[in-house]
């Protein structure tokens, strides 16, 4: 995979946490908070509630592929922390890849390419 820029304090989670924006989906949940940095950096949390280790690690997984299928597109200098939720471990990766392209144009991270107005 691409080498992508991650999230590793704590403190840059709760900053996310605390002054980003957000949108959520039944499947995933987006935080994103501008960054003194020229890229975009990610963090992604799945907690015990998903399952157990094998599934969590799927989750992440998942995220950081459908991330990188779209992080061409990121403008600008973004944190963005994304949130396994319950169903995240049921669903393909295309399909969060869509459910992920959606949080990121609603939170202005990547240009809207469909063409509506």
């Amino acid at each position: 995979m691409s080498d992508v820029q991650t999230l590793k304090q704590n403190t840059e989670f709760h900053r996310a946490y605390g002054r980003g924006k957000s949108v959520s989906s039944p499947v995933l949940v987006t935080y994103a908070v501008k960054s003194r940095f020229p890229y975009c950096r990610i963090g992604i949390t799945t907690s015990k509630k998903i399952g157990n280790a094998v599934e969590r690690n799927r989750c992440r997984r998942i995220i950081k592929a459908a991330y990188v299928s779209l992080s061409g597109r990121c403008s600008g200098g973004w944190d963005i922390v994304f949130v396994a939720r319950f169903r995240t471990k049921g669903i393909k990766m295309q399909a969060l890849a869509r459910t992920m392209e959606n949080q990121l144009t609603a939170l202005g991270i990547i240009e809207d390419t469909s063409g509506k107005d």
